[in-house]
């Protein structure tokens, strides 16, 4: 015989005598995860693997409010810590390419060093460099090679001239350019009318010689170029030469601080060429912008030409202690991988290696990127981008726009940095699930789950470590007030409630921390200086009375008969089911009328739900097993014929899910035995084919939901609820339904199968088959083996009557032959 539970299998009770403290105060605070001892394993495992190909990226899974980025954080936090720091990152100008800058890696602190020591060097040449060209020393110098070379200058004239004056001609230098003017035979010009007097063949070789000495002339020309050039050339090396004797030894000072690092070695020897190359930037000093209006036509000043010296520090892990660990929020491609910023001058968008800005990844290289998978996966373009970097090992920085296949205007390419890091996405199983599924790459990549659990087994141990888990929180926010023993035991129980299991607790440690936080707000509203059990129980109740507004509303209806379920009295047929409505974090039970009729008929079971759309594939599932139950009690033997309907009424929305199965099946053994099922009473759990009672998920909530019905409507002692007994363990009732249950106004019976369900609602028992294989008549299951015998027959009688029809309709009709001839002899 079933026999109801007793008040105290109803709820965990924490004794708060197990607690050794007036206050949390005095415990000392929680320093590690509690819990998750599989998904720390997981974590300790990808964290120290150290891959070349970057394979062991991990993928945290767990559900909502299981602390798993608070708890990758803390974890992070402390594994980074021994951890060598990694160097800082920058750019520099490449003088070969200026469209594909350099970067440098540097140990950390001496980035922004070779930044301010850039800034310092360029400041001090600029100042010195224009006093190398006043030295007494160069200028001698320089005016001994122009004074050379004007020598040469007037010997190549004056070669010039007296082979011209060999051919009759004279050379006149203007200053736009030089004139050939022939001679008389004393060596005078030869005038206009002179030369027009002269005989046309006199002029011709005239014209001939002229010729002759213009080539002379486009030679020695030719020769004064040169010369000119070697001027110059050796003009600019004996400056390269002065200059490069006053910037040489800041260059080997500062290669003898940056030795170490070959990329700045070589930066240097650039910069040390360049300043060479480009001395007229120097000698010229700062210019400055004309005052006054601007002139007509403007002409755009030119970029700073020593910008290119400058040290643009992408990452400065100066002041990183050990092994950076970043926390991408907003996971857009510009935010992992940095962008080339542009700035329009003049209505002309312009860019350099300086305004190239890091991203998430260049800052979290040489230690951990941590990224939230529902913001990652929504930008389809950061993801792709993510994978290319992890198995090119390198953080490429593109336009994004390039990224998507579209062309846009020549910019920078900066040269990719080495990837070296660890990425850990945090987010649901069901999208590791779907990864894992739908992209190849995601295995290969996050080779490494961490799973957080959303409960772990309640022991002793984890009961104390949640008093120094409400330590640390209090210690984390200094407004929150300590807890009493009282305290922690509500606590704990709240915990066990939201696992749903008595010997469980919850992981979903940030709904705890709400509590924690609403029960403090409660005790210092009252001007306690801790927090009580009778707190953390107002914080409860507050909790529930701030979303339980539709709740109210639809137990008002039942009240007032707007919603039709019965909590007195007796009705065959007739059965209350439970269902869960979950609306946000809120769930709460609604009773339901559920009904059955029985005809004689062939149809079977018709599923009202499922012929109206309104039922989902695991309800119609759970109708197809109660065919299979009745066919395997009542039809062994011969065909099981019965025509029935099931529905849930005043069911307007999708219904799905099997926890009904059960009471489906009592409410059609009820309408087929005629047994009235006793109204007071609810009913969930699923059944099988065998008519075995399963377990169903929110048992508590579908408890307390139909004892505020019947308060609603009148206790009467006699009201209760059937639960799988498997469920029992899931049981962590309200205070109100354990008192209630305590003092005999309400039942909660544990069921195992049909029999002893059907007997508890109808008070007769189900009956067992006789060695005869029949079922004693005064049973529940001899009624209906009798009610379907009496169907079968009323068939079979029916049939018989179809029979007769057929059979009369086929007799042929008389044949009237009084119109016949006749004949006589």
């Amino acid at each position: 015989m079933t026999k109801e539970l007793a008040a105290d299998k109803l709820r965990y009770i924490c004794d708060p005598t197990k607690f050794n403290f007036k206050t949390t105060a005095e415990v000392d605070p929680l320093d590690r995860i509690i819990g998750q001892d599989r998904a720390i394993e997981a974590l300790k495992l990808g964290l120290g693997i150290k891959d070349a190909k970057n394979r062991y990226n991990i993928y945290v899974a767990g559900g909502p409010g299981t602390g798993k980025m608070s708890a990758v954080e803390y974890f992070l936090s402390r594994a980074s810590r021994d951890e060598p720091r990694p160097p800082d990152l920058c750019y520099v100008h490449n003088f070969e390419n200026p469209y594909s800058p350099h970067y440098l890696e540097l140990p950390a602190g001496m980035g922004t060093q070779l930044r301010d020591d850039m800034k310092h060097l360029i400041t001090r040449l600029r100042r010195d460099i224009p006093k190398v060209f006043e030295l007494d020393e160069f200028k001698a110098r320089s005016k001994k090679i122009n004074d050379r070379y004007a020598e040469k200058r007037t010997t190549l004239f004056e070669e010039m001239e007296k082979k011209a004056r060999a051919l009759g001609f004279a050379i006149q230098r203007t200053p736009i350019g030089i004139n050939t003017l022939p001679l008389r035979d004393g060596g005078e010009p030869l005038s206009q009318e002179e030369y027009e007097a002269l005989s046309e063949e006199e002029r011709t070789k005239i014209r001939e010689k002229q010729n002759e000495v213009q080539a002379l002339i486009q030679d020695s020309l030719q020769e004064i170029a040169r010369i000119e050039e070697e001027r110059e050339e050796e003009i600019k090396k004996l400056a390269k030469e002065a200059v490069l004797f006053t910037v040489e030894p800041h260059i080997n000072q500062l290669k003898s601080r940056y030795g170490s690092v070959d990329k700045v070695v070589s930066f240097l020897d650039e910069v040390q060429n360049d300043i060479v190359e480009h001395l007229d930037q120097f000698r010229g000093g700062n210019q400055e912008t004309p005052k006054g209006p601007m002139p007509v036509p403007f002409v755009m000043q030119p970029v700073d030409p020593f910008k290119r010296y400058d040290v643009n520090v992408l990452v400065d892990n100066s002041q990183t202690e050990g092994a950076p660990v970043i926390v991408e929020e907003n996971a857009s491609y510009t935010n992992l991988f940095g962008a080339i910023e542009r700035r329009v001058h003049m209505g002309v968008a312009i860019t350099d290696f300086t305004m190239i800005k890091p991203g998430s990844l260049h800052r979290a290289n040489g230690g951990y990127l941590v990224l939230n998978a529902n913001n990652l996966f929504r930008m389809g373009l950061s993801w792709e981008a993510l994978k290319i970097a992890i198995k090119r090992r390198e953080i490429r920085i593109e336009d994004p726009m390039q990224m998507l296949g579209y062309s846009t205007t020549e910019g920078l390419k900066p040269e990719p940095v080495p990837f070296r890091m660890k990425i850990i996405i945090i987010g649901s199983p069901e999208i590791y699930e779907l990864l894992h599924y739908y992209d190849e790459d995601f295995p290969k990549l996050f080779s490494v789950k961490s799973d957080f659990d959303i409960e772990m087994e309640r022991t002793d141990e984890h009961e104390q470590e949640i008093a120094r888990f409400l330590r640390a929180r209090c210690q984390e926010d200094p407004s929150l007030l300590p807890f009493d023993p009282t305290g922690v035991a509500k606590v704990i129980e709240a915990a066990t409630e939201l696992a749903g299991d008595q010997k469980k607790l919850s992981c979903r440690f940030g709904v705890l921390t709400s509590i924690i936080k609403e029960a403090s707000y409660w005790a210092r509203t009252e001007g306690s200086a801790y927090v009580t059990g009778e707190h953390v129980h107002t914080a409860l109740v507050e909790r529930d009375h701030r979303s339980d507004r539709i709740e109210e509303k639809i137990r008002e209806m039942i009240a007032r008969d707007q919603i039709l379920v019965d909590t007195t009295g007796e009705r065959a047929g007739q059965v209350n089911g439970l269902a869960v409505l979950q609306l946000g974090d809120y769930m709460f039970g609604k009773p339901s009328r559920i009904t059955a009729t029985v005809h004689t008929g062939k149809d079977g079971i018709v599923d009202i739900e499922r012929e109206a759309e309104l039922g989902g594939h695991t309800h119609t599932k759970g109708i197809m097993i109660l065919k299979g139950f009745l066919g395997e009690r009542f039809a062994s033997e011969k065909p099981l014929s019965l025509s029935a309907s099931l529905t849930f009424e005043q069911s307007y929305s999708m219904i799905d899910g099997d926890s009904a199965s059960s009471t489906e099946l009592y409410a059609l053994l009820s309408a087929l035995s005629g047994i009235p099922i006793k109204q007071g009473l609810a009913v969930t759990g699923s059944v099988n084919q065998k008519g075995e009672i399963q377990p169903i998920g929110g048992v508590n909530e579908k408890i307390e939901g139909f004892f505020r019905v019947c308060k609603a409507k009148g206790i009467t002692g006699d009201q209760g609820v059937l639960i799988p007994m498997r469920n029992v363990d899931n049981l962590m009732l309200s205070e109100e339904v354990v008192e209630a249950v305590r003092a005999g106004k309400f039942h909660i019976y544990p069921v195992s199968t049909v029999e002893e369900g059907i007997k508890i609602l109808t008070g007769v028992p189900a009956g067992e088959k006789g060695p005869d294989g029949t079922f004693p008549a005064d049973t529940v299951f001899g009624r209906v083996v009798a009610r379907l015998e009496a169907i079968r027959a009323a068939l079979k009688e029916e049939e018989k009557k179809e029979e007769e029809k057929k059979e009369e309709a086929k007799k042929p009709e008389p044949n009237d032959n009084s119109g016949g001839d006749s004949s006589t002899d």
